[in-house]
C-alpha cells in the first residue's frame, strides 16, 4: 500500500525550541517540536469520473477512503429523534464526501451490517453514488445491542478492500459497549491500530466517557460530545471536511538519540494532549518511530523529554535528531520530509541553566491542566470532595494563567471560581451530566502557545 496521496503531498517543517542549557550533573533535555504541513491542498482524493461500487482501484482509483459507522442499538429511538438526526449527521457528511474517494456506510448493534454498498468493498463517491448512500440510510432503524469491535473490525475489512494510502472512520454511539467484553474491545483497537484513523463522538449523555476517548485515542482520532442530537449535522459535516483535508496518511515522528542518551516521553500537546511514548516502534540502531496519523494542513506540538549523560561543564552534544518521515511508495525506502535538532549544553551559569523556555512551560501546564481535570472528576465522582475541589482549583488556576478560555469556561459550569488566580474554588451542589461529560472529553484539548 502507497502512504501518501500522489498528488498535493504537503511540505512540511519541524521547528525546534528548547533551552540548550543544563546545569553541572543535568541529564534531562525538554524541547516542544513544532510541526507544519503547508502547501497539500484539500482534494483527499481524485477528482474523476463515477466508477460504480467496485471502480476501479490502484493508480487511476480513489486515494482515500470513509466508513461512517451509525449506532442503530435499541436506546437510539430513545427518543425517536435521535435515530432520525443521526440520520440527517450522516446524509450531511455523505454530501462532504468529494469525488473519488472511497465511502461505505455500516450500522452498528450487536453486529455490525454494511448498508452501503453492500458489497464488502466501499463505492467510489460520485453525484450518483451518494444519492445511492443517503437513500441506504432509510435502512437504518433501532433495535439491539452495542459491539463497537464489530463495527471497527467490518470498517478496517471495507478500507483494506479498497486499497486506498489515507484511511478514516467515523464512529457515533449513544451507549455503552455492554455487548462484548472490554478485553474483545481493547484487542479489536489494537489490531486495528496504524490501519485507519477514526474520530469518535458520543451523543446524548448515557456513554461512557473514558470509552470513547479512549477508541478515538488509540485510532488517532478525535472524540467529542454532541449533548443534543440536534447539533450532529455541524458536527459530522465538520469531521467530514477535516477528513477530506487529509493528504498524506502515516507520517512518523523519528528520533534518534546518541550513545548513552534516551527518550524518557513523546507527547503530542498541541490540538490535544496525546501520549505517544508506549506507541514507539523501533526503526534502527537507537532510532524509534512514532505515529501521528494524517495529515492535511495544519500545525501540531509535541513535547519530547530526552535523558542524556553528564558529559561535564563546557562539553556540548546533540541530544536527538527528530525527523519527520513517510514510508516510500511500494518498498522503497523511508522519505524524510523534514528533521529538526535537540540540543545539550552543560554551563556554570544558573541564569542560563535555571530558565525554562516559554513553549516547554506552556505545554507541561497543559499536560497537567488535562491531567488534574481527570483527577478532579474522578475524584467528584468518587465522593471525595476536598481532592476535588483542590485539583479542579489548580484547573481552573491552569487555564486562566494559560489563557485556555475554553477549558476555563466549562470548568466554570461545575465549580464556582471565587478566585482563578490562586484557583479557590467550590465544588457546585448540582452539575448538568452534559457539563460534566463536556469537561471530561474535552479536558485534553489545548491553547497554542503564543510565540
Amino acid at each position: 500500500m502507497a502512504n501518501f496521496a500522489k498528488s498535493h503531498v504537503p511540505h512540511f517543517s519541524a521547528e525546534v525550541y528548547q533551552n540548550v542549557y543544563l546545569p553541572e550533573g543535568g541529564r534531562e533535555v525538554h524541547a516542544i517540536v513544532t510541526v507544519t504541513a503547508t502547501g497539500g491542498g484539500t482534494t483527499g482524493g481524485r477528482p474523476k469520473p463515477a466508477a460504480g461500487p467496485d471502480g476501479p482501484q490502484g493508480p487511476d482509483g480513489p486515494d482515500a477512503g470513509v466508513v461512517i459507522m451509525v449506532d442503530c442499538s435499541g436506546s437510539m429511538d430513545h427518543p425517536p429523534t435521535k435515530l432520525r438526526h443521526a440520520r440527517q449527521a450522516t446524509a450531511a457528511a455523505i454530501d462532504t464526501v468529494r469525488d473519488g474517494v472511497a465511502l461505505a456506510v455500516v450500522a452498528g448493534t450487536h453486529r455490525a451490517t454494511e448498508i452501503y454498498p453492500g458489497g464488502g468493498r466501499p463505492a467510489v463517491a460520485s453525484p450518483a453514488t451518494r444519492a445511492q448512500a443517503k437513500a441506504a440510510l432509510e435502512k437504518l432503524s433501532a433495535g439491539g445491542g452495542t459491539a463497537i469491535g464489530g463495527w471497527l473490525r467490518l470498517a478496517d475489512r471495507l478500507l483494506s478492500s479498497a486499497d486506498v494510502a489515507i484511511r478514516h472512520g467515523i464512529l457515533l454511539t449513544d451507549g455503552r459497549n455492554e455487548h462484548e467484553t472490554p478485553e474483545e474491545l481493547q484487542g479489536t483497537l489494537a489490531a486495528c491500530s496504524g490501519r485507519f484513523t477514526c474520530d469518535v463522538r458520543g451523543v446524548g449523555t448515557d456513554w461512557e466517557v473514558k470509552e470513547v476517548t479512549g477508541i478515538a485515542s488509540a485510532l488517532l482520532g478525535t472524540a467529542d460530545i454532541v449533548a443534543d442530537p440536534a447539533e450532529l449535522t455541524a458536527d459530522f459535516t465538520r469531521m467530514m471536511e477535516t477528513a477530506m483535508g487529509k493528504e498524506v496518511a502515516d507520517v512518523a515522528l523519528r528520533l534518534w538519540t546518541p550513545q548513552g542518551a534516551e527518550i524518557a516521553f513523546v507527547k503530542q500537546v498541541a490540538p490535544v494532549v496525546e501520549d505517544l511514548t508506549g506507541r514507539r516502534v523501533e526503526s534502527g540502531p537507537r532510532s524509534g518511530d512514532y505515529p501521528t496519523g494524517s495529515w492535511g494542513d495544519e500545525s501540531r506540538d509535541y513535547h519530547l523529554c530526552v535523558r542524556v549523560p553528564d558529559a561535564g561543564v563546557g562539553r556540548e552534544m546533540l541530544a536527538a535528531r527528530v525527523s519527520l518521515i513517510i514510508e516510500g511508495p511500494d518498498g522503497s525506502p523511508p522519505r524524510t520530509l523534514s528533521q529538526g535538532l535537540v540540543r545539550a549544553v552543560w554551563t556554570d551559569d544558573t541564569a542560563a541553566s535555571t530558565s525554562i523556555n516559554p513553549q516547554v512551560a506552556h505545554y507541561t501546564g497543559q499536560a497537567e491542566l488535562a491531567h488534574v481535570i481527570q483527577q478532579g472528576l474522578d475524584a467528584r465522582k468518587a465522593g471525595d470532595v476536598g481532592f476535588a475541589t483542590a485539583k479542579l482549583g489548580r484547573a481552573v488556576q491552569l487555564a486562566d494563567a494559560s489563557g485556555n478560555a475554553d477549558t476555563a469556561k466549562l470548568l466554570a459550569k461545575v465549580v464556582d471560581v471565587v478566585d482563578a488566580a490562586t484557583g479557590t474554588v467550590r465544588l457546585k451542589a448540582k452539575v448538568a451530566e452534559a457539563d460534566e461529560m463536556t469537561l471530561e472529553t474535552r479536558s485534553t484539548k489545548t491553547v497554542r502557545v503564543k510565540k
